[in-house]
């Protein structure tokens, strides 16, 4: 008896009934047969009785390469996952004063969000003398979309809600850059301030 997702399926002399309804390798239903006989054949070829409906009266059975029958089930419970999990809203705030650093690890959380297939609204959050200076947080928000443009799409214009700016992300079905695609443009963090040039050395003194 094999164990798959906490489901118990039998196959071969570990189905428990009698007799079986039974369906051979072409689905073709064959009516109800003595289990020993079903296994018989299913052996003959070289293939697997495996019970797929445990609780019909007499229980059916398939004749099928079990190894490759577990394979695809697992493969479709891995799409079925994929998609419960597709279309989860998350959201990344940020200030128009974020510096480069911190903006290159947000947009790195939203790359992740956008490759599982999740949808993302960045938000720039305005506060006090900020708000004099909106067309910054605009400035970062398309420089976020230009440089995830290979795994996200834009959905509508940036909305101005009160204090926040924001922008919608959604999965783009390419995800690959394309080698005529220019390459994305450096983000635009907060400027750190530069450094201060060094002194230059003060000219030797002539003695007196």
């Amino acid at each position: 008896m094999y164990h798959h997702n906490d489901k118990r399926i039998r196959v071969n002399r570990n189905v428990t009934a009698p007799q079986v309804r039974l369906i051979d390798m072409h689905g073709t239903m064959l009516g109800i047969k003595p289990l020993i006989e079903a296994v018989t054949m299913a052996k003959g070829a070289g293939l697997d009785l495996v019970e797929i409906s445990p609780d019909a009266n007499p229980p059916v059975c398939k004749v099928m390469d079990f190894s490759k029958f577990l394979y695809e089930k697992e493969k479709q419970d891995r799409e079925n996952r994929k998609k419960q999990k597709a279309g989860v809203l998350k959201e990344i705030r940020l200030n128009p004063r974020i510096a480069t650093h911190d903006l290159q690890t947000k947009v790195k959380h939203i790359e992740t969000f956008l490759k599982e297939h999740n949808k993302v609204r960045v938000t720039v959050v305005f506060r006090g003398r900020e708000n004099q200076h909106r067309n910054l947080g605009e400035e970062i928000l398309m420089s976020i979309k230009d440089n995830l443009s290979n795994v996200g799409i834009v959905e509508g214009k940036p909305q101005l809600m009160g204090n926040r700016m924001s922008i919608m992300l959604a999965p783009a079905h390419v995800t690959k850059q394309s080698p005529g695609q220019p390459a994305p443009k450096p983000l635009l963090g907060a400027q750190q301030p530069a450094a201060a040039p060094a002194p230059k050395p003060e000219p030797d003194q002539e003695p007196g």
